[in-house]
This record gives C-alpha cells, sequence and structure tokens, in this order.
C-alpha cells in the first residue's frame, strides 16, 4: 500500500544510499510516450532532497532524461526499504570528470512515497557484484565524483 512521505529522504533510505551498494530502478518516458526502466547503481544522496546519479551518455534513459526531465526512481533494499521517488532531472556535469561516457545527473525530489507491502517486508535488496576489476575502478571513482558533488553543488 503506497503512503505519501513527503520530499525529503527518510532516514532509512539515506543510510543505504550513503553505502553505495544498492541498485534504484530509474523509469523515463521517451517523446513518443514510451516507457524505459534502467537499474542505476552509482547512486549517492545531495542532502535531503536531492540524489545525484551517473548514467551512460548514449542511454535511452539518459536521453529521456533530458527531453522531459520527470521521472521515477524506486529503491528496494534491507531493512523494508521500499520508496519511489518522483524527481525532476537536471545534468550537472557532462562527462563526468572520471570518464567521458558518462554523465552526472541531479534529480531533485518532487514527491516520495513509501511502497511497502502489508502482507511482505523487503529482507534484503537487489545484490550486485562488479563484473571486473576495471569495472569497480570505474565505479568507486565515479561514486567518489557523486560524493564530492553532494558536498560542493
Amino acid at each position: 500500500m503506497a503512503k505519501h512521505v513527503g520530499v525529503k529522504l527518510p532516514e532509512d533510505l539515506l543510510e543505504v544510499l550513503k553505502k553505495g551498494q544498492t541498485v534504484g530502478i530509474l523509469a523515463t518516458f521517451s517523446e513518443k510516450g514510451l516507457p524505459n526502466t534502467t537499474p542505476i547503481q552509482c547512486i549517492y544522496p545531495k542532502g535531503l532532497e536531492g540524489i545525484l546519479l551517473t548514467i551512460h551518455k548514449d542511454h535511452t534513459g539518459y536521453h529521456n532524461m533530458v527531453w522531459q526531465k520527470k521521472v521515477m526512481i524506486c529503491f528496494l533494499d534491507e531493512g523494508n526499504v521500499a520508496y519511489s521517488i518522483l524527481g525532476r532531472a537536471g545534468v550537472v556535469r557532462a562527462p563526468s570528470s572520471v570518464h567521458p561516457l558518462m554523465n552526472v545527473v541531479r534529480i531533485d525530489i518532487i514527491d516520495i512515497k513509501s511502497d511497502r507491502s502489508i502482507l511482505t517486508k523487503v529482507e534484503s535488496g537487489v545484490r550486485w557484484n562488479y563484473a571486473s576489476a576495471d569495472a569497480q575502478e570505474l565505479s568507486l571513482a565515479l561514486m567518489d565524483e557523486l560524493k564530492d558533488l553532494a558536498v560542493t553543488l
């Protein structure tokens, strides 16, 4: 059952995002109204009212974000974290200072709803591992960039 939470990141979600080990599902729509979902793992909170993320500059989700601005991003993780965030996207760095094909986007929160079920609870979210040592190095560098931007933006 969905419940309005407000426009500030709840403490449990904030802590999950700061760990840098969760996956959010970004939802966008094309100019033709076609839906697109994208798993995003380089995510970091920008205060209590924003989220920074990195996404490939050629990804459909990125192009949809630039065109439409409004996005939804859903998080499911341990501790019964189950939230959907409606936000407005804006590019803050293109390209990323870490990789020329990655761009940094800020999502300003418009609304947050809790999607916790009354019948079940989330015990564990999507678990992932790096595909290679190079992927780990890139991901960690991108997360460091997001952490720095969270302070300086």
